[in-house]
């Protein structure tokens, strides 16, 4: 059993491998909640109280403002645009650059399966800050958006038309690649269900994407891969075993495809170990990770 640390006012405190997987297991509908918290509750015997360990797991937003929302470099602001093929109409948070003077690359930020919360709010303003425009639609606006919380974000996007979803991202990055800040170039950065949006993205619209980096999500439905033509930034953490076992098919066909593709797995991190809301969070790895994103955008976004 591999254990990870958590950090609370009073002490450190061990949290059991398992704990991890089984809230992956519940983010991601695998278990329900009742049997996420039974399997919980097996482990207060070794002395793990069901409260420390329910918000070692769960998010704290209080936490995710690396970048603040009035920040003096950026300037942001929440903009609609046409999604025909989806719910009809979308809605994402713009953050550009406070100092753009013309025009500059383009990433499309998506969230994970919960709506765009405080965290995925704050990747849009980190790539600002770095001289990016970025847009992150929230797949729960049709619904009224994300309710604050990410077990009702959970289950108002699972109850959404997954199909129209898709379409409503591949709306967004058509709208913000053709934004009059945007120069022409267009990546994309996603997280978990997210991730697996940027790889979806890259192969149902190759013409769009011109550079992705998918975040621990699975791979777009097998008979599309063959038309990614980005180069692809795959981010993959260490102890993941529903995401990982996708990636040696996933790789072939990016290989067969001729996609120029770079994979990093981050030795002994969790699924969504980029979040730095949750005790998932490796501040190390998480900065490697990022500091590599923000490069393979430079790289492939410049005019």
């Amino acid at each position: 059993m591999t254990d990870c640390t958590a950090q609370t006012p009073a002490q450190t405190i061990v949290i059991p491998q398992e704990a991890f997987d089984w809230y992956d297991e519940y983010a991601h509908g695998v278990i329900d909640r009742r049997t996420f918290l039974n399997r919980l509750g097996t482990l207060t015997a070794v002395g793990i109280s069901m409260s420390v360990l329910l918000n070692a797991l769960t998010p704290n937003y209080a936490l995710a403002e690396q970048v603040a929302a009035d920040d003096a470099g950026i300037k942001a602001s929440f903009e609609k645009f046409p999604s025909p093929k989806g719910h009809g109409e979308g809605r994402g948070y713009l953050v550009l650059p406070a100092a753009l003077e013309g025009k500059t690359a383009a990433v499309l930020v998506v969230h994970e399966n919960r709506g765009l919360n405080p965290y995925v709010m704050d990747v849009a303003r980190r790539l600002a800050k770095a001289g990016f425009v970025a847009f992150a639609p929230d797949a729960l606006y049709p619904s009224g958006g994300y309710p604050g919380n990410d077990d009702e974000g959970r289950a108002m996007q699972s109850k959404l038309d997954k199909v129209k979803i898709e379409q409503d991202f591949i709306a967004a990055a058509q709208y913000i690649k053709a934004h009059e800040s945007c120069s022409g170039k267009l990546g994309t950065v996603g997280f978990c269900f997210g991730g697996y949006i940027v790889n979806m993205l890259a192969a149902a619209i190759p013409d769009t994407i011109d550079a992705g980096v998918p975040f621990y999500g699975t791979p777009a439905a097998a008979e599309i891969r063959k038309n990614v033509k980005c180069p692809m930034l795959i981010q993959l953490a260490g102890k993941d075993d529903r995401v990982n076992a996708a990636w040696p098919e996933y790789e072939k066909d990016l290989k067969q495809a001729k996609v120029q593709y770079t994979m990093h797995q981050y030795e002994g991190t969790q699924h969504g170990f980029h979040n730095d809301t949750t005790a998932r969070y490796n501040e190390e790895q998480a900065k490697l990770a990022w500091e590599r994103t923000i490069a393979f955008f430079q790289k492939h976004l410049s005019a």
